[in-house]
């Protein structure tokens, strides 16, 4: 398994790139690691380390992607950037998957430029992976698309559904639709139309609207929504869980009965953080592309990238992409 990864994408990079690529090869995650961008940066950091200098290799690449750059235009004006030519490497069959965690909307863009979407698909879409209450759930889209139309979400739902299959090997995900009601009337005219086309394919276990406040509670294994709900939905959990816990944090240092507390729920504290850890799941798939193309948090750590490679790997491993491309083989528009 070979993985290429975008050693400049991150808002610190090149560092959690490579200690990142270290710890995936340490941890055997992958076989070998592709780091793509500066050559002279990347030798300087990695002589750092001690590591299998025969499984992580340096692809020279001496642009950088930045988030002032735009996404059309990045294929054709920076053809030596670590991004494009990182997915080029996937494109051209010499790795199984790529990650970067770039800006979104460039990785997005050379990934549809160099891997291409699979046939009838209309609109790929960002999935990430939502920790919840009961499990990890699959919520897509959660940026690509603002604006979308009810054909775009019900290929978003068979996308999740395939996703939910091959990687937590679930036999029926349950896929819902998020909506502002749970009865199949509430929403507005896109949700409805939705709604009710999702009820008619038989190979899609719809089990209805769920609202936001029911999100959390893992009620189904795939959530779907457009990419302007999805992005204000991701952000808004992750700044409501910063803010709890540094809003707990200032409450123990006030008072020294809450410190008391806070050790003897230590244990409980640490389990709920890293459930919600956004570093535990490296990063998002690109689904409706025929590759693996994964994104992860610009703020990401080394924790991060390590995990956002695991993730790459796993979905290259699962036959997700192949078994997708076949079923939309078959798609009827």
């Amino acid at each position: 398994m070979k993985i290429a990864l975008d050693a400049f994408g991150s808002d610190n990079a090149p560092f959690p790139e490579v200690e990142g690529a270290i710890l995936a090869i340490k941890e055997e995650i992958c076989d070998k690691i592709f780091l793509v961008g500066k050559e002279r940066e990347l030798v300087g950091q990695l002589d750092k380390y001690y590591y299998d200098k025969e499984r992580i290799e340096i692809v020279p690449a001496e642009e950088v992607i930045t988030m002032n750059d735009s996404p059309s235009r990045i294929v054709k004006k920076k053809k030596n950037s670590s991004l494009v030519k990182a997915i080029k490497l996937h494109a051209d069959k010499k790795v199984d998957a790529f990650v970067s965690a770039g800006n979104t909307g460039a990785v997005m863009a050379a990934s549809l430029f160099a891997l291409g979407r699979m046939k009838n698909i209309l609109r790929p879409a960002i999935a990430t992976i939502l920790p919840t209450q009961n499990r990890n759930v699959i919520v897509l889209d959660v940026g690509a698309n603002v604006d979308c139309s009810s054909e775009n979400l019900v290929q978003f739902a068979k996308l999740g559904s395939l996703y939910s299959k091959f990687f937590y090997q679930i036999k029926e995900p349950d896929v819902a639709l998020l909506n502002i009601g749970e009865e199949n009337s509430k929403g507005n005219e896109l949700m409805k139309v939705t709604n009710k086309k999702l009820q008619n394919y038989s190979d899609i276990n719809f089990i209805g609207n769920i609202e936001g406040k029911d999100l959390l509670k893992g009620v189904a294994d795939v959530i779907v929504c457009d990419g302007f709900v999805g992005n204000i939905m991701l952000k808004t959990i992750e700044g409501a869980a910063i803010t709890i816990f540094d809003i707990m944090k200032e409450q123990i240092k006030k008072d020294w009965v809450a410190k008391i507390g806070a050790l003897l729920s230590f244990p409980v504290y640490a389990y709920i953080k890293k459930k919600m850890d956004h570093t535990e799941y490296g990063g998002a798939l690109l689904v409706g592309l025929n590759g693996v193309s994964v994104v992860a948090h610009g703020r990401s750590n080394a924790k991060a990238i390590k995990n956002a490679v695991k993730i790459a790997a796993r979905i290259a491993r699962s036959g997700f992409v192949d078994h997708a491309g076949e079923y939309f083989e078959r798609y009827e528009l």
